[in-house]
């Protein structure tokens, strides 16, 4: 009986498919358990760094279904989007045919892995079906007032005139032309996530199994900060310039104001600058980066030639304009205070701006603006104020609410809660998306479509090179329309929505995919969710997972959801690296099929250049993929998947290994052959009585069951390998009988199962059982069964352990102590000693107290 898992695996694929086995009747009785993977892009071929989530996700999804657990476990497709016109027009082909030709491409590579869907329920968010839905939602938001237009920037690219992502843009050129990119302002749609700050931070303590690393990630995003707003006045302006500081007691040490580039007054404070066009210049170049690269350069400023007032100092103090200012946060300015900020002290020293102390250490010394080497910055309540009129002297929460009281009582602003996070823009000035469904008439304005005319479809026959703009535009058919209030000539909105908008309430339409009626059942919906287990990368920790958070909460004021938070649970599996070949001189990365090795070197073989080797994330951008099927057609999807779990913790990132590959399959070849012996094994009928066999076995089974429950399925499977040893050495030694041989193998099996579904799906079958492993009941530990026969206890002489001795389980006492006098080890550090006393900790040590 050899093993060939090609046979193995495409037998029992087709016999789950047939079956239905992972089709889930969401009205028939029973509890509920609702399981999801965060749903892919379609891009082309998956390779094994994408499998490991998905193959974890199906490792726990038959665990649930041998537990009983009527696990719904749908699949779908994040199909618009950027990455698809890209690859489009690098083939030359419709972004439509491209996205469909891959789906189908992935589901047989799914099928390959062996994975269980409920297709069923599939949904791809490029459909019509589905789309709809977004347009739906987007009227209702727009009825609620939590959608709106506005002006925002944007990246343009001149030569190709059309707006890019931030992706995009490589080193401030377009990555499709080269042009140097430029910001321009374009009314753009919005979704008011803001009015959802508070509920969503504060949701965030409800999440009690979700990462820590994740709830703090969105907690920064979101930027909760409490403060105060305060007006300066600026004299040239003839009006007052806000700002917000989480320090207002540290007003009296301002002795600058820096505002972001952006800001709406920079035009009229910059005006008669003697250097404005030097400004204007440098403004450009501040806006045509990218928030991140703001905040990582170096710091750099420009003096607007204007003044502001410091309500509490009287001082006119001078207006400078910052790259590490942004408008995303607080109101665009800040009064910088150099004596206590960081940020604020290296930008004075480069400007030669004054310092100021005016909070210092509880017991300490007030430093020296002069001479101190870096911002004295407050860590905890116990600092005082110092040179601050009112509050001086007062502690730092004492300073900062007198002062918060001052400022109301002048009506110079307000205690403020500010977040760093800022309205969704949804606007994409692009092709392959869901079209927005407004109307624009030059009598009745903005006008939404009507509900019943939904879907506004996206056109399929438009050309589509994408260059010149966003082909919907250049459209009459599909631009021009009727209003629907008055019946008169109008456009179409030509922008397309942000793809983040089709995944954040996806979860949701799974419970009813294919209702033409509604946007979702509530009363399934409301007994399928929350999701009980969510399965993805935490490269989707902030913008996927808060959008889908806002969304739930929409859902929930408009009736349709009785749950705010969408995903119970929440995990995040590790990415799986490789190694790659780049480019030591351009930094470009090889394939490795272009690499050669000369005295020991790694060169590009069409160059000759010299080649680094590095480790990285495992996509097709590093050259460093492993295509599964080629894998699997060698070694079969069952050790693919084996190995997948068992190289590193599955939140960790894991180093792929070709040799590793090759000992999974070992495995599951030995786990093969002793199937093969114990169905042979008449010999051992009458063998002895596999005692230590029966507790093995019922020891992995709480093992398993427990690492399981962990997400330790790197464990897990060392401990299955554990298993198949000693079950081996029972077949060896002719240690247990054939039933017991039998039923430790068959344990073994239904263990296994979720690792390797198809391997114990046919050696299940040929030990005679009936229907699917996958169906019968996960194994139970008995615990009577668990208890070994002796036990270790520690042995320590003035509590330094000095030796351990076993023992009959349970353990006496005095059978404890005479086996210590008789050990040797022990002996030796008792010889000449008055035993003081001996202290046992049943079942565990014994301590020797000794004198001298």
């Amino acid at each position: 009986m050899p093993y060939e898992p090609k046979l193995i695996e495409e037998k029992w694929q087709s016999a789950w498919s047939d079956a239905r086995v992972a089709e889930v009747d969401v009205n028939a009785p029973g509890e509920k358990f609702y399981m999801l993977n965060m749903f892919p892009y379609p891009s082309g071929d998956l390779h094994v760094g994408h499998g490991r989530n998905y193959i974890l996700g199906d490792a726990l999804y038959r665990y649930f279904r041998m537990q009983g657990r009527a696990a719904l476990n749908p699949m779908g497709w994040d199909a618009f989007g950027l990455p698809a016109e890209n690859a489009a027009i690098k083939r030359g082909i419709h972004p439509r045919q491209w996205t469909v030709s891959n789906i189908e491409r992935e589901k047989k590579q799914f099928l390959r892995w062996g994975i269980l869907y409920d297709w069923s329920k599939e949904l791809a968010s490029c459909e019509p079906e589905y789309y709809r839905w977004n347009q739906w939602l987007f009227l209702q938001l727009f009825k609620r007032g939590l959608a709106y237009r506005a002006k925002a920037p944007v990246n343009w690219c001149p030569s190709d005139q059309t707006v890019l992502a931030n992706e995009q843009v490589i080193d401030g050129r377009c990555e499709r032309c080269n042009s140097i990119v430029i910001q321009r302002d374009l009314e753009q749609w919005f979704l008011k996530i803001t009015d959802y700050a508070d509920r969503l931070d504060a949701g965030l303590d409800t999440l009690e199994h979700w990462p820590e690393k994740v709830k703090l990630m969105q907690r920064n995003w979101i930027g909760r900060s409490v403060g105060a707003d305060v007006d300066f006045e600026v004299p040239s302006l003839g009006k007052a310039m806000r700002i917000f500081t989480t320090r207002p007691d540290t007003i009296f040490g301002a002795t600058f104001m820096v505002l972001a580039p952006e800001h709406p007054d920079v035009v009229t404070l910059i005006a008669d600058h003697p250097d404005r066009a030097e400004i204007e210049q440098w403004i450009a170049g501040v806006r045509n980066q990218s928030n991140l690269e703001r905040q990582e350069a170096g710091k750099e400023g420009r003096f607007s030639g204007k003044t502001a007032t410091n309500p509490f100092t009287n001082e006119q103090i001078p207006i400078w304009l910052g790259n590490f200012v942004l408008m995303q946060y607080g109101t665009g300015a800040i009064m910088a205070v150099p004596g206590h900020d960081q940020r604020d002290f290296e930008f004075a020293r480069q400007y030669n701006l004054p310092i100021r102390i005016v909070v210092r250490p509880s017991g300490g010394e007030t430093p020296d603006a002069d001479t101190m080497p870096e911002a004295f910055v407050v860590k905890d309540d116990s600092a005082m104020a110092v040179n601050s009129g009112l509050i001086d002297g007062l502690p730092t929460p004492k300073a900062i609410a007198t002062i918060i009281d001052e400022i109301e009582r002048r009506g110079i602003g307000k205690k403020m809660v500010r977040y760093r996070l800022r309205d969704w823009l949804i606007s994409r000035q692009r092709y392959w998306g869901t079209p927005i469904p407004m109307i624009y008439c030059e009598r009745d304005g903005i006008v939404p479509v009507p509900e019943e005319q939904l879907p506004v479809e996206l056109p399929l026959d438009v050309p589509f090179t994408g260059r010149e703009g966003n082909p919907l535009a250049k459209d009459e058919r599909f631009v021009n329309t009727t209003c629907p209030k008055c019946g008169g000539a109008a456009k179409r909105e030509t922008d397309t929505m942000d793809t983040f908008v089709d995944s954040s309430w996806y979860y949701a339409r799974f419970i009813s995919a294919h209702d033409d009626t509604k946007i979702v059942d509530t009363p399934l919906a409301n007994r399928w969710l929350p999701v009980d287990q969510y399965i993805g990368g935490i490269e989707h920790a902030i913008l996927h997972l808060l959008y889908a958070r806002f969304i739930c909460r929409t859902l929930h004021d408009m009736g349709l959801l009785a749950y705010e938070e969408p995903f119970t649970r929440l995990f995040n599996q590790g990415m799986i690296t490789k190694e790659g070949y780049r480019d030591a001189e351009h930094g470009t990365w090889v394939a490795i099929a272009d690499v050669e090795w000369i005295d020991g070197n790694a060169v590009q073989k069409a160059t000759g250049r010299a080649l680094i080797a590095e480790i990285s994330k495992m996509s097709k951008s590093h050259f460093n993929v492993v295509p599964p099927d080629e894998l699997i057609e060698k070694y079969g999807a069952d050790t693919e998947r084996v190995y997948t779990l068992f190289i590193a913790p599955p939140e960790k990132e894991a180093a792929w290994s070709d040799d590793g590959v090759v000992g999974a399959h070992r495995f599951l070849g030995r786990v093969w052959h002793m199937g093969e012996q114990i169905l042979g094994a008449t010999q051992n009928a009458e063998g002895g009585s596999g005692q230590a066999l029966i507790r093995k076995t019922h020891q992995t089974i709480d093992t398993i069951t427990r690492r399981f429950d962990r997400f330790e399925f790197n464990t897990a499977i060392s401990g299955l390998m554990e298993l198949s040893n000693a079950i081996g050495d029972a077949i060896t030694s002719g240690d247990a009988d054939a039933a017991t041989l039998r039923q430790s193998y068959t344990t073994l099996l239904k263990l296994l199962h979720p690792f390797a579904p198809h391997i114990t799906e046919e050696l299940w079958m040929l030990f005679g059982n009936e229907g699917f492993i996958l169906t019968s009941d996960w194994p139970k530990a008995d615990p009577a069964l668990m208890v070994e026969d002796v036990v270790t206890i520690v042995v320590q002489v003035n509590g330094k352990l000095r030796g351990q001795v076993e023992v009959p389980n349970p353990p006496e006492k005095e059978v404890v102590l005479a086996a210590i006098r008789a050990n040797r080890k022990v002996q030796q550090w008792l010889a000449g000693k008055e035993v003081v006393k001996e202290v046992y900790v049943p079942g565990k040590l014994v301590n020797i107290v000794i004198k001298g």
